[in-house]
């Protein structure tokens, strides 16, 4: 579909709200918010994972690169990024990034900051 419906799009901006100091400590046994590292790390992944099978394929990374850069870039270019972004994040060989190992690349990245918006009150 071309379209994105209201709570749609609600649910997916709920992914970047900043997570605030009273919140870390809330109810461990209550439902994971949205906008927790684990869930921001789900969304990023399923953006890459276009067939939704789990991997994120040199084709898959390809495609979502020259969504983001356009012409700026040569093919050959975005090849070489592609398969270097794979060459680093493919640990088990299957030349593919699984979950896993996209948790893994962005250990030591500040998911928590990086994918959030402030908005203005």
């Amino acid at each position: 579909e071309d379209q994105v419906n209201f709570r749609g799009f609600m649910r997916t901006l709920a992914h970047f709200r900043p997570i605030e100091d009273n919140e870390k400590s809330k109810d461990q046994n209550g439902p994971e918010p949205l906008n927790s590292r684990s869930n921001k790390l789900h969304f990023a992944f399923r953006l890459y994972d276009l067939d939704k099978d789990g991997r994120i394929s040199r084709d898959e990374l390809l495609q979502v690169l020259r969504m983001m850069v356009g012409v700026n870039i040569s093919d050959e270019q975005l090849g070489s990024i592609a398969d270097r972004t794979i060459q680093e994040a493919d640990q088990d060989g299957d030349s593919a990034i699984s979950f896993a190992e996209f948790v893994k690349v962005l250990e030591k990245v500040d998911v928590e900051q990086k994918m959030s918006i402030r908005f203005l009150h």
